[in-house]
């Protein structure tokens, strides 16, 4: 796996679930100016953001298997250097692993948390 450009514990990714991505990709175009555009990943509709060139976050459709009453929402991703040792931790300091880990081809592997006070977040190496 190679080296994360993002330190142990920072956060790097900010991603949109949503139930409607044309919808989505309009909006933040004409609010932010944010361009989609396809990533190309193998085998999923992912769309990417770019601001001035530079990607900005990503978007991506919500699996049919969330219930209808979670709505479309951001997800932010911290990086670790260990997912699976971090994982392991998360029950013992009263956390619950929504998630994962999973592995992401040419991504990485990540996991979706909960802190103790509800907080939701994803995590990825």
């Amino acid at each position: 796996m190679a080296e994360s450009k993002y330190p142990h514990g920072t956060f790097c990714w900010n991603e949109l679930m949503t139930r409607d991505v044309p919808a989505a990709a309009k909006f933040y175009s004409e609010l932010l100016g944010w361009e989609p555009a396809d990533s190309g990943m193998p085998g999923m509709a992912y769309t990417i953001f770019k601001a001035a060139d530079k990607d900005a976050g990503g978007m991506m459709e919500m699996p049919k298997d969330i219930p209808e009453q979670v709505p479309s929402h951001w997800m932010s991703y911290i990086a670790v250097s260990d997912i699976d040792a971090i994982v392991g931790k998360t029950p013992e300091l009263g956390g619950t692993v929504l998630h994962g880990p999973q592995e992401v081809p040419g991504v990485g592997r990540f996991a979706v948390i909960q802190d103790p006070t509800g907080a939701v977040v994803s995590l990825i190496q």
